[in-house]
């Protein structure tokens, strides 16, 4: 590391490798699931709801997550900011395996429950969706509906809303966009992609062969050897190898700007519904906070303990996809 930064940087790693190893535990006595359910659809019924996302609405798309059952923290700890800002070497090492990795990550496509929730934004059910995910499904989802269902009536804006109207807040970025850390600058991940295959070429397909697994970040694993067979491409603006994802690591902060679209989706909502998520990292549980201390309904479907049941009137421990489809049902 940088000497100038070593005991800031050591600081924030530390805390950074704390939040990672947080494990989320039950603190609640588990709900009756036919009276969560049922709780659930009535807070869905009465609209203006909030939906915060985590990893669970991502492993039917073929995406791991952190903290589940068969989370990737069992087998890989994530890389933190500070790892990768201030270390040449961990930095190289996390582009050689993302090379390989991003490449499933990217033709990874939304899932029954990406789809479902984007018809509730579009139906004006949501005020928005706010998700911790990096992979972009959610508006890829968005996107996908406003194809196939435009409609006049639609377009005019006399029914329903238009998914631009109800926003999607990636609060931890997308895996699609590349930003220089020396200069600012900004290049699309599939631009990159074609720049490393052309200075790594036969590389991924070669390394996928012995990679272990693809992790929720966009990388896999590997081995040292095939790390120093990696060579890295620089910034077409400055030249500079320190060039990062758009995402926001254990150890970063959330921008400014999107904690204030987060803050605008609280203040608009009545009621907060946690999809797929532990909640573990503060940057999400942050958001159930501040709907349970002004006192609106918080609602939990999730695979696993939350950080937020306590706060919850209503958890739903169940899959995801399964019970979007009931609660969906429920209905229409």
């Amino acid at each position: 590391m940088d000497s100038r930064f070593t005991q800031q940087a050591e600081r924030a790693h530390r805390a950074a490798l704390r939040s990672i190893a947080r494990i989320v535990e039950d603190t609640i006595p588990p709900q009756d699931p036919e009276a969560a359910r049922q709780g659930i659809v009535e807070l869905i019924g009465r609209g203006r709801v909030l939906c915060v996302t985590g990893a669970g609405v991502s492993t039917d798309s073929g995406i791991p997550d952190y903290r589940g059952p068969e989370g990737s923290l069992r087998r890989h700890r994530p890389m933190t900011y500070q790892e990768f800002k201030y270390d040449d070497a961990s930095r190289h090492r996390y582009w050689a395996r993302s090379f390989v990795g991003w490449r499933q990550m990217h033709a990874a496509r939304p899932n029954r429950a990406h789809e479902i929730l984007a018809q509730w934004q579009r139906d004006a059910v949501l005020t928005g969706i706010v998700t911790q995910n990096v992979d972009g499904l959610h508006r890829a989802a968005a996107r996908a509906l406003a194809d196939r269902s435009a409609d006049p009536a639609q377009e005019a804006g006399t029914a329903g809303v238009r998914p631009d109207e109800s926003p999607i807040v990636a609060l931890h970025g997308d895996l699609a966009t590349v930003r220089c850390l020396n200069c600012g600058n900004v290049e699309d991940r599939r631009a990159l992609d074609a720049r490393l295959e052309q200075t790594n070429p036969g590389y991924a397909e070669q390394a996928a062969a012995a990679a272990e697994n693809v992790n929720p970040d966009g990388d896999v694993t590997l081995d040292e050897s095939w790390v120093r067979r990696f060579h890295m491409v620089g910034c077409l603006m400055c030249g500079s190898h320190a060039l990062k994802p758009d995402v926001v690591y254990f150890g970063e902060n959330v921008p400014a700007e999107r904690k204030e679209a987060v803050s605008g989706l609280v203040q608009a909502s009545e009621s907060l519904l946690v999809v797929g998520s532990s909640l573990a990292v503060m940057s999400g549980f942050s958001i159930a906070l501040q709907f349970h201390r002004a006192g609106k309904p918080v609602a939990i479907i999730n695979g696993g303990p939350c950080r937020a049941d306590a706060k919850a009137q209503w958890r739903w421990r169940t899959r995801i996809a399964p019970a979007l489809e009931q609660l969906n049902a429920a209905r229409t």
